[in-house]
């Protein structure tokens, strides 16, 4: 009797991809396999600390406040209308997700090598589960800055958000975009130069202040116009500038430069992507 081995499989792994494979109906598959490690992010990342998620109210007020004594009343740096004080929370509410994004996903190769080298999954969901678990934590800082905006508001202070407030799940979108391509790319390389982990904690610290977090956008023009074109194309700056100008109405808008965040945005995000993918076929052998 002769065996029948013409079997149909539902599945087939090979190293052979697409430049750019976007594995979207891969991860579609395994989505179960994404919220429950999104879920274990939410759960454990502060399961064993004396203060727990107070940590997500504590971080982003106690550098508020640092920012506001240390720009604003000690190096005179002016807000307009605005109190320093909130100024400097909306900037840093932005900013917080893009660096938990690119901090977290710049090391996914080095810090899973031991569940990708016994089991497969499409290894792209270590950074989306990344980038979608920190939206809970953006969400917690969003109400904050929500309490602390009605606080002033009936203080007196004219606060008027503006119909860009629309574009605000663009803003999150490009965030996510730039912080996922960016951390995808140094992934790819840490898997051979292991000190690119160091670097990224410096080089973080160093391109907030060159993002316009803790000073407006307009302030840079006019007193280190030498410098005005490094934060102007940055596109970490925009957002951070737009994002102040759809919640506070104040600062610089224009839409050439939404444009260009946006396309910078997808760009990088595809870029890091192709980059990803083609490191994942042979990673284990160096990591």
């Amino acid at each position: 009797m002769k065996a029948h081995n013409d079997e149909e499989w539902l599945y087939e792994i090979t190293p052979d991809r697409k430049l750019l494979d976007l594995k979207l109906q891969e991860v579609w598959r395994y989505r179960d396999l994404l919220f429950l490690f999104v879920k274990r992010d939410i759960v454990t990342v502060y399961k064993q600390t004396i203060l727990g998620p107070l940590w997500y109210f504590i971080q982003p007020l106690f550098t508020a406040v640092i920012f506001t004594l240390v720009f604003n009343n000690i190096a005179n740096i002016p807000t307009g209308n605005v109190p320093p004080f909130l100024f400097n929370l909306t900037g840093i509410t932005a900013w917080n997700y893009f660096n938990q994004s690119l901090t977290q996903t710049s090391n996914t190769f080095t810090a899973n090598a031991g569940i990708f080298g016994k089991v497969y999954f499409p290894r792209v969901i270590m950074p989306l589960k990344t980038v979608i678990s920190g939206l809970f934590k953006f969400g917690i800082q969003l109400i904050i800055l929500i309490i602390f905006y009605f606080y002033f508001f009936y203080q007196g202070f004219e606060l008027n958000p503006n119909f860009n407030l629309l574009l605000f799940p663009v803003y999150v979108m490009m965030m996510a975009l730039l912080g996922l391509g960016a951390g995808m790319i140094i992934s790819a390389f840490t898997t051979k130069y292991r000190d690119l982990t160091v670097l990224v904690g410096f080089a973080t610290s160093l391109l907030m202040y060159i993002s316009a977090v803790p000073f407006p956008l307009r302030e840079v023009s006019e007193k280190v116009p030498q410098l005005a074109w490094l934060i102007k194309y940055n596109p970490m700056a925009q957002i951070i500038e737009g994002f102040r100008y759809m919640v506070l109405d104040t600062g610089i808008f224009s839409w050439r430069a939404f444009f260009y965040t946006l396309g910078f945005s997808v760009i990088l995000f595809l870029l890091g992507l192709i980059i990803f993918n083609r490191t994942e076929k042979n990673f284990i052998d160096t990591v």
